[in-house]
Parts: structure tokens; sequence; C-alpha cells
């Protein structure tokens, strides 16, 4: 073979040896517009039941609205009130569902952040004070009762709660009964259905929680009623609502905030998926809210010394 063949086929293989590495190492395209990855929608709540409960409805929920706002959106639960307030202010959570202490705090703490919707129930919402049958107290209609409880064992549900601590103590403080006015070391269970089982236990005589989550356990026969009875129901006030960081507009685009109200808005109980998402909330219907609502929330929490 000649000098000039040898060289001809000495390219011509560097030519196909070259295409082969080309289309080897040829980049993959990266997907764009919808296909493009985009960090989920998170939710959250502050962990005022029974996980496996939360876990339940929050799951539906994220079903539903990944499907109404066309992105991905996820639940990730949290291991306390404080956590849900902490996860939210440093963006881990882009929306969480607050009572009305941790909403307040939460927004303190993360500028642009607003109150978007509320159950119907939680414009009006309540706190019920129970015991323990064999703790000798009985009910009544007056907040002057509430003195009742002195000298008796009480537990409150979080520190953090609104219906579980917060208002519950505010009512206490306006019947003239202060906190060392208990017997023995003042409770915190954690949750409301904590304070029930411990209440009906005899663990503590009595106790304050969420009148929606006690009507529910009773409904559902979660409750021994022959050993623990409701001793009253606070007035009403600002509860449960959904707060949404302000940033979720860059990464899903402007009026994002405004979808996701919608999306609540839109929840039907005639629709059988809605209402079941609905049950789960205890609520027939989600409606708009505001920051403002949840001034008087405010107030009393820096009244206890809640919010500095």
């Amino acid at each position: 073979m000649s000098i000039f063949n040898r060289h001809c086929v000495a390219l011509q293989i560097l030519i196909i040896v070259f295409a082969l590495l080309s289309s080897g190492c040829a980049p993959i395209p990266r997907p764009t517009g919808a296909e493009s990855a985009v960090r989920p929608f998170t939710i959250g709540a502050i962990p005022d039941q029974d996980p496996e409960k939360l876990q339940r409805l929050y799951g539906k929920l994220a079903d539903y609205l990944s499907a109404e706002l066309g992105v991905p959106v996820v639940y990730k639960p949290v291991t306390d009130y404080t956590a849900s307030v902490t996860a939210f202010s440093i963006g881990d959570l882009d929306m969480v569902w607050f009572g009305g202490l941790t909403g307040v705090q939460a927004r303190l703490q993360t500028p642009g952040a607003e109150a978007i919707v509320q159950r119907d129930i939680d414009a009006n919402f309540h706190s019920v004070f129970i015991a323990n049958v064999a703790s000798g107290l009985t009910p009544f209609e007056d907040i002057s009762g509430l003195t009742q409880l002195k000298g008796h064992t009480f537990t409150f549900g979080s520190e953090s709660s609104t219906s579980g601590r917060l208002m519950p103590q505010y009512f206490l403080s306006l019947a003239g009964v202060k906190l060392e006015d208990f017997k023995g070391e003042l409770g915190f269970s954690g949750s409301h259905d904590a304070t029930i089982k411990l209440v009906e236990a005899g663990a503590y005589e009595a106790g304050a929680l969420n009148e929606q989550v006690w009507n529910s356990r009773v409904a559902s026969g979660e409750v021994d009623t022959e050993k623990v009875i409701v001793l009253w129901r606070t007035p009403a006030y600002y509860d449960y609502h959904w707060v949404i960081r302000q940033d979720v507009e860059e990464r899903f685009g402007e009026g994002f905030i405004g979808r996701v109200r919608d999306a609540f808005l839109k929840l039907d109980a005639n629709v059988p998926e809605h209402k079941e998402i609905l049950d789960l909330f205890g609520a027939e219907r989600f409606i708009p809210t505001e920051s403002a609502n949840y001034a008087q929330i405010e107030a009393v929490a820096r009244e206890i010394g809640k919010i500095k």
C-alpha cells in the first residue's frame, strides 16, 4: 500500500473515531418550559392532631392542589408548632396551615407573607374546657365558673396552640385565674387529641382544647363521655388559616397566590372528591381571610408574653 493510501485510510479512521466520540459525548437535551425541573410547592401544617390523620388529610389536599395548579405539590410534616414557624420563615415550607398564634408569629418573621383563606368555622372559633368526671368539676355557663379550676391539675395542648393554650389562658386571666392557681405542674400535652386522652385517663383533672377536634372525636366515638365532660365553651375568636410566602410568585409566576386562593374557594361539598377533603378539615367550605383578622390574636399573645 502506498504512503498516500495509508494516509487516506488513517484519515478515514480518525474521522470515524471523531464522529463516534462526538456522538457519545453530545450533551443530553435539557427539558424546557413545563418539563423543566421545578422545586415542588411545599405545604405544611401545625401538628395539632394525630399524625396519621394529618398525613391522610394533607396527602389528599396535595393531590388536589397539584391538579388544580398544574405544579407538583408535596406535604412535608413537622415535629412541633415551633418547627412549622421556623420551616416557613426559612423557606422550607411555601404555605402552612397555622393556628391564629403561629400564623401571626410566622408572618412577623417572614416579610410579605399573607393569610389567604380559612374554613367557614374559623371566623367564629371556640375552645372548650373539659374535665374528668371524677374531678368533681361541673359545667357552667359564665366565664366566672373558671374559678372552679383553682386547686385542680390542668393541661393545655401545645405551648403555641391558639385554641389549646393562648385563648384558654386569656379567658382564664379574665376570670382571675392565674397559672399558679392550678395544682401541681401545669401540663402541655402537645396536641388536642392528647389533651382529651390525658383528661379522660385522669392524668389531669381538666384541660382545654379546640372545639372542632372535640366535636369530631365525640362524633366518631373516640371519647368516653362517661369519663370526660365539657365544662364551658369560650366566646368566639379567629383561628386557623393558610399563610403563604410572597416569593412563590417568583417560582410559579405572577398571580400564583390568587390561583392558590381560588383552588381553596373552589372546593365544593357537592363534589364527592372535594367533600372528602372538606370533611377531613371539618368544614363546609373555605372563605377568604386577611392578616388583619388576627389583630386580636396578636394583641392577646403580646399581653401574655407569647410575642415580644
